[in-house]
């Protein structure tokens, strides 16, 4: 096991809001390993965002420690923390380039804040450029550039400095799912070719099952659940994990049925004909009320829900087969 590079321990932020205190995050425990690619999923207003500004010291914390390669982020002194903050790259939603000047001048502006001659400056952006597949557009302007071009300068200028860690706040929600995809391959891609590691703030779970190998789930400022992301696919400990795993129209106040199993298959049972061998070994049909086909790490992942007979014998049948196939046939809540 690698060793951490981030470690979050009893972290809080605080807001004064009129005569009260908001706190946005509380408790927060995190350990993030090198070359993770960690993801941080949530819905709006969950605190995920402020979590990622904590961690670069963009927002300070109220409570508790953010240790950077061991390093407590909240003693650095000013000129320590401009050294870190070089270590740590950022890329956004809205990209944040500036308007007046071309790709190749957004890559170098990083080097020019960390005093970086000219002609080196221009060199390297021009590398990172070609590496991110935007070589032809170095004297383009953000308003000439797609989004997906505008967010590959970003992420070029974000590497500018040699981080260890790459920060992504939405960085593919401002983008349509061809251009989404893309942009998560360049991620992945930089992790496996850099060794840098990265944490994807999102709140969508199809990109946590592409790239992520780790998951962490925050609720109303508080960590919900953290796992490998197959653990928290297979089995969500949390009703915050579940809705996220489970779709909203497979909540239980909205499928009032009985006798619901969750069947998950991985890349290898998934081209087998598991339901139709069930069916003709235990006798007797199942309803499928749902199912869906995930990639997990670049792995096949389905999932479905079964509604098993009322026949008490067949439904038992029905579980121990699935037991002998090494199936997990999961219990909904409202069994």
């Amino acid at each position: 096991m690698t060793e951490p590079i981030i470690e979050i321990v009893d972290l809080e932020k605080r807001f004064q809001s009129k005569n009260t205190e908001v706190y946005a995050l509380k408790g927060i425990n995190l350990t993030i390993r090198q070359g993770d690619i960690f993801g941080i999923i949530g819905k709006s207003g969950a605190g995920k965002s402020t979590l990622v500004r904590c961690i670069n010291m963009l927002e300070r914390p109220t409570g508790g420690s953010v240790l950077f390669e061991g390093k407590d982020m909240c003693r650095l002194s000013d000129r320590e923390l401009q050294i870190a903050r070089r270590s740590m790259g950022m890329i956004f939603q809205q990209f944040n380039l500036l308007m007046q000047r071309t790709a190749e001048e957004n890559v170098c502006f990083p080097l020019e804040l960390a005093g970086v001659k000219k002609e080196s400056a221009r060199e390297r952006a021009r590398e990172l450029l070609d590496m991110v597949g935007l070589a032809d557009r170095s004297r383009s302007y953000p308003s000439q550039l797609s989004g997906g071009q505008k967010q590959r300068v970003a992420i070029a200028r974000a590497l500018a400095t040699n981080p260890k860690v790459l920060l992504c706040d939405e960085a593919t929600s401002a983008l349509d799912p061809a251009t989404t995809e893309s942009i998560l391959a360049l991620i992945k891609d930089i992790n496996r070719r850099l060794g840098i590691t990265a944490v994807i703030i999102t709140h969508e779970m199809s990109v946590i099952e592409k790239i992520c190998n780790q998951v962490a789930i925050i609720s109303h400022g508080v960590i919900a659940e953290t796992g490998s992301v197959e653990e928290v696919f297979f089995h969500p400990q949390t009703e915050e994990a579940r809705q996220l795993v489970i779709p909203e129209a497979l909540q239980p106040e909205q499928m009032p049925h009985s006798r619901l199993y969750r069947i998950i298959f991985n890349g290898r049972s998934s081209f087998e004909p598991i339901i139709g061998n069930m069916v003709l070994e235990c006798g007797s049909p199942v309803n499928i009320m749902f199912a869906d086909t995930r990639d997990i790490g670049g792995t096949a992942f389905g999932q479905m829900v079964l509604q098993l007979p009322d026949d008490e014998e067949v439904a038992r049948r029905i579980l121990a087969y699935a037991d002998k196939k090494g199936l997990m046939l999961e219990a909904m809540n409202h069994v």
